[in-house]
């Protein structure tokens, strides 16, 4: 796919640093509002004495239009300018955070939150795509190793950044990216030259992106009134539109001139078991990090400094540890990497199940954290290879975005309905003791499908015997066609994307 950019730029240079912040800001903040506004539920519920099913939906809101729309993202930006529609994303991502920041009821937050999905999804694909556009040969590579390592150092800091705000106001991790985004577009207008790709559909997928989020939407308020209000009829009839609208979404995909999930993809039977082991581990995650930290606040009595700094050593050791796995993984294929790396992750979320009343961090918590962070780092990088070898070259960025958007909607959905199954729901967030049976049933559920995935990876990611085939074309014994040392910051709400070329 050729690319058409105002100029090339060199690592090392003036205009090339201007480009890394840029594209580090930007991403930083989808990246961090993800995360760290789970640090602030507690501290919303009780500023608006709201049911649990609101808090759901203030993770969800955003998450719901993040991983409908990305996909589109991507696609705008390469048809009508990478950097015209990251400035969009940003500029609508930070009027967004002002809504949300100056919320008068929790309503009006989760619109807000909705809000900062679209402008997410319009800037997520388009931090990396700037980098992929504007830098080539040698220096690509070494652009997209520090804009993800940048990206390492951002995210460990986010979660002691998130809880220092929530503990002045919660309403403050809104606004803080107010700043940030007028430092990115003022940056990008001068620093960071426009690039498109000629060769981009001239016609965009939108019904299939009106049935992604119409489906994903429906299903996820159904699991969420369920565990409300039980199995209504409005529930069923909510929940069976949102089955029915994302079957008619992957019947349109096939119909489609300009897809955005090109069929072919799944052809390939290692890409969709990597996806499937994508939608239980994300999914788990997704539960994990909204359910921990409010545990560490509601039952364990910790601050919200004190509950975001407790999750840092996960962030830690995959900064440290994930190009690691990578390359063990290229050495000796995903299988192993992947399977232990899910059990122990499991075993690690059984023994966060464990917090209760009066938890000592050092003998409670950070035993169950950084076993769980040694999971995830085994696990997250192989798989993102995965993905990415299973795909032929022309489709390796929208795999990535594929795998990315499915990630999402994985802890969406899962958000969704486990609180559900496990019994929290209402105003049982501030009652200590049922909230925390709750919990620890979520533990369970969540390790279940971290389990499931590792039983997948072992069975599903076996060394083929033979050559690669051409509706098969990554033989997993070969090498990787990419760097793992690129993924130094894997992300724990979704994986890190790859760029189109």
């Amino acid at each position: 796919m050729s690319d058409t950019a105002a100029e090339d730029v060199r690592m090392g240079t003036a205009r090339g640093r201007w480009i890394l912040l840029t594209t580090v800001l930007g991403s930083g903040l989808a990246m961090l509002d993800s995360t760290v506004v789970n640090i602030a539920l507690e501290r919303i519920g009780a500023e608006f004495d709201a049911s649990f099913a609101a808090l759901q939906w203030t993770v969800n809101g955003y998450t719901l239009t993040l991983a409908g729309l990305i996909l589109l993202g991507g696609s705008l930006g390469d048809r009508f300018g990478r950097r015209k529609v990251f400035l969009i994303g940003v500029v609508w991502f930070a009027v967004a955070s002002a809504l949300c920041g100056f919320a008068p009821s929790v309503e009006f937050l989760i619109a807000g939150r909705a809000l900062q999905g679209v402008g997410g999804a319009l800037l997520t694909p388009g931090s990396l795509a700037l980098i992929s556009a504007s830098f080539h040969g040698g220096d690509r590579a070494a652009a997209i190793g520090a804009w993800s390592g940048l990206g390492g150092v951002a995210g460990a800091v986010g979660p002691f950044l998130g809880g220092f705000l929530v503990e002045w106001t919660w309403r403050a991790v809104f606004l803080i990216n107010l700043p940030l985004a007028a430092i990115v577009v003022v940056v990008a207008l001068r620093h960071v030259p426009e690039s498109r790709d000629p060769d981009a559909a001239r016609q965009l997928d939108v019904p299939g992106t009106v049935l992604a989020v119409a489906g994903l939407g429906a299903l996820t308020w159904a699991l969420t009134a369920a565990g409300e209000d039980g199995v209504t009829p409005t529930v069923v009839v909510a929940g069976a539109a949102g089955v029915l609208a994302l079957v008619a979404f992957v019947l349109a995909e096939r119909r489609s001139r300009a897809p955005l999930v090109p069929g072919e993809l799944f052809a390939n039977s290692r890409f969709t078991g990597a996806n499937v082991v994508t939608l239980l581990v994300y999914g788990a995650l997704g539960v994990n990090f909204v359910l921990v930290v409010l545990q560490l606040q509601v039952v364990a009595g910790f601050s919200p400094l004190a509950a975001g700094t407790a999750m840092l050593p996960i962030t830690v050791i995959m900064l440290l540890l994930s190009a690691r796995s990578g390359r063990l993984a290229q050495r000796i294929g995903p299988r192993w990497p992947m399977t232990i790396g899910l059990l122990l992750a499991a075993t690690g979320m059984l023994l966060l199940g464990r917090i209760g009343p009066d938890a000592s961090y050092l003998v409670d918590v950070l035993p169950a954290v950084a076993l769980f962070g040694f999971g995830l780092a085994g696990t997250v990088a192989p798989l993102t290879a995965t993905v990415l070898d299973a795909a032929d070259d022309r489709h390796v960025g929208i795999a990535s975005g594929v795998n990315n958007a499915i990630a999402r909607a994985a802890g969406l959905l899962a958000v969704a309905l486990i609180p559900a199954v496990a019994g929290i729901s209402g105003q049982v967030y501030t009652d200590p003791p049922a909230f925390s049976a709750g919990y620890r049933t979520a533990m369970t559920i969540s390790a279940g499908l971290l389990v499931a995935g590792a039983l997948l990876s072992a069975v599903l990611l076996r060394p083929r015997r033979g050559p690669a085939t051409a509706t098969d074309p990554a033989a997993p014994t070969a090498p990787s066609r990419f760097p793992t040392e690129s993924c130094t910051h894997c992300g724990v709400s979704a994986p890190q994307q790859y760029p189109r070329d």
